[in-house]
């Protein structure tokens, strides 16, 4: 039952119920959100792309915009339409997710620059196919690569303890998408530009679908009560990525955070319409430092301690 259906049989309402017009104005709102709010974020995301394809706009402008603008409309939703209104940040959250959104942003400038630095000549300034042939393709092959490299952290120990930093939170918000360790950052996004660069896709494909798989990264990882019903078979959505981070591995699968083909295509397509995650974070906790330990966690892929836990299995 989504939020709009609970505001409607008085449990954890979007908005507090109230008899008077001001709570039925609040609570048409909420519904409304719920309807639109994914909408709108995928009509954002191709107005800004056009736009910078047509106008020519400066990628290394555009793309940290659009990510700006994408947190605060998700924020905002979160605080109008949230799935749990328990995993808000608190104040300490706040910082230490800043510090490590800071860390993911300088890990992603770092996998840009080792791509450049080898191979990002490659990558033709102009499209060689029709930007319709070009973009799908774009994004089908970053999806794949970014789906074997999110799969293979939770299936090798080496690199689960990169990327099991990520799963240290017990709540997921827009906020702490960005807890990651750095190196989890560097290895999969310059793998993914890598690839993109090789296979020759031009650099206008590759803004437009990298402003779509931001968009999308952020989206599935919002605390916000929004579903998308079927579409859930092509694209992953917030339902799907609550119980990827679920303690009960039997509910956690689902790696792609963009598309969901390939999560079909490898028997990994997680989604249960309704079903709540039974606890989110690590099924040991103590096997990874906890989020505020920033330092530690940047140094645990280091430490000999056995790992334990959620994780490969």
């Amino acid at each position: 039952m989504d939020e709009c259906e609970r505001s409607a049989d008085g449990g954890n309402p979007a908005v507090p119920l109230s008899s008077g017009g001001t709570g039925e104005v609040r609570n048409s709102l909420a519904a409304l959100l719920c309807v639109t709010a994914y909408p709108v974020l995928l009509l954002a995301v191709v107005t800004v792309g056009a736009a910078a394809l047509l106008l020519r706009w400066d990628p290394a402008r555009v793309s940290p915009l659009f990510l700006v603008g994408t947190l605060v409309y998700l924020a905002v939703l979160e605080r109008l339409i949230p799935y749990e209104r328990e995993w808000h940040p608190g104040s300490d959250e706040w910082r230490w997710y800043g510090a490590y959104f800071v860390l993911t942003m300088a890990g992603s400038a770092l996998a840009q620059l080792l791509v450049t630095a080898t191979v990002g000549w490659i990558s033709p300034a102009e499209p060689a196919h029709h930007l319709g042939i070009e973009i799908p393709g774009a994004l089908l092959t970053g999806s794949f690569v970014s789906y074997v490299v999110h799969r293979l952290g939770h299936s090798n120990p080496l690199l689960w303890r990169l990327h099991g930093v990520h799963h240290v939170p017990q709540k997921v918000n827009v906020a702490n998408n960005g807890v990651n360790h750095v190196l989890d950052i560097v290895l999969a996004q310059s793998l993914v530009q890598l690839t993109l660069a090789l296979v020759g896709f031009s650099r206008s494909s590759v803004l437009v679908v990298g402003l779509f798989v931001a968009a999308q990264g952020y989206f599935v990882h919002a605390n916000i009560d929004v579903r998308i019903g079927r579409f859930n078979h092509l694209l992953a959505s917030p339902e799907q990525h609550r119980l990827h981070h679920s303690t009960d591995l039997s509910e956690a699968g689902h790696y792609g955070s963009d598309l969901s083909c390939w999560d079909h295509f490898f028997g990994s397509f997680t989604w249960h319409p309704g079903r709540e995650p039974a606890a989110i974070g690590l099924s040991d906790p103590g096997s990874f430092p906890g989020t505020g330990e920033i330092l530690a966690s940047l140094l645990h892929p280091w430490r000999r301690r056995p790992e334990a836990g959620r994780g490969p299995s």
